[in-house]
């Protein structure tokens, strides 16, 4: 029985049914509940909704991305992955002035991406987001004067929460600090945009001789109709990663959300979405994965789905 669609479902209903209205950053307008939880057996499929068409490809490729500890866009646009276009494009409209030729459009702005590799540079970097707080977190000033053959060498400490998290499982699985963190405050300025699943942390424990993984994310601001779908499918995934890396069986998924809203714009749509039948969940079979180098063999079988809905987004 697929359970995930049907407390989507529940979940939409709640903010058409609870939800107060509240402006936001983009303008658009919301309507908002706040402090929900979504709860997923992995045993019973992976969490890749069936009540409409899932971009799979794209948030597979995104989820790569931040596992790479990369924070540019160009990797993603070398993918056929835009989901960050617009805050790329919207940090480069900011910083620059219309001249004799005029600012780009985004969709010059998006092939100069593509195509220019020092204009992707400087215009594609989002500042340290998810990827750089996962794999290259800025600690403590370390002396690397021996290796930069320097008298004095005075450098930030780059830290690898995954490489980390990975050694803990793998070690003394029954922490309680197998946490990953993307909200570094000394950095959030330098974002063009804070996280909005902000932390995340394992759970780990032994049954009949074998060892089952956990995974819950928090999340302070949920886009419920166009991002959330995507968290639960990525942290799935990220959760499936992980177990294969340690050698874990994956168990339950778990999101913990503060604001959770539906934009003004996606009322209809979050409608059209409730009154749908789920299918049931797909398989996910990895048959190669990698954390360093990043790399994933997989195969998705057996997902049906209810044709997409498409609803603006929101930067």
């Amino acid at each position: 029985m697929n359970n995930l669609d049907k407390q989507y479902q529940a979940l939409l209903q709640d903010i058409l049914d609870n939800g107060v209205e509240k402006k936001d950053r983009t303008g658009t307008g919301t309507i908002s509940v706040f402090g929900r939880q979504i709860r997923h057996k992995m045993s019973e499929g992976f969490p890749l909704l069936t009540t409409k068409k899932m971009a799979w490809k794209t948030m597979v490729t995104e989820l790569l991305w931040f596992l790479r500890g990369d924070t540019n866009i160009k990797y993603l646009v070398d993918n056929n992955c835009h989901i960050w276009d617009g805050d790329a494009y919207k940090n480069y409209a900011a910083k620059t002035s219309m001249d004799a030729d005029g600012q780009y459009t985004k969709e010059k702005f998006i092939n100069k991406i593509k195509t220019d590799n020092e204009f992707a540079k400087k215009w594609g970097e989002l500042g340290p987001v998810y990827g750089k707080q996962w794999r290259s977190w800025k600690g403590k000033l370390v002396d690397k004067s021996k290796e930069f053959d320097a008298h004095t060498a005075w450098v930030p400490e780059q830290i690898d929460q995954i490489a980390n998290l990975i050694n803990e499982l793998k070690t003394n699985p029954d922490s309680r600090r197998l946490m990953v963190s993307a909200w570094n405050v000394g950095e959030l300025d330098q974002m063009v945009l804070p996280p909005c699943h902000f932390s995340w942390q394992c759970y780990s424990h032994e049954k009949d001789g074998k060892r089952y993984l956990s995974l819950a994310w928090n999340q302070r601001s949920v886009d419920t109709f166009l991002g959330l779908p995507f968290n639960i499918a990525s942290y799935g995934l990220l959760l499936e990663i992980i177990a294969k890396e340690v050698n874990m069986i994956p168990d339950e998924l778990i999101g913990n959300l503060g604001d959770v809203h539906l934009y003004s714009d996606h009322i209809d749509q979050a409608k059209e979405q409730i009154g749908r039948t789920p299918y049931e969940l797909p398989k996910l079979v990895i048959e190669h994965s990698s954390l360093e180098p990043v790399e994933l063999v997989y195969k998705l079988e057996n997902y049906q789905s209810h044709p997409t809905i498409k609803a603006p987004l929101s930067n």
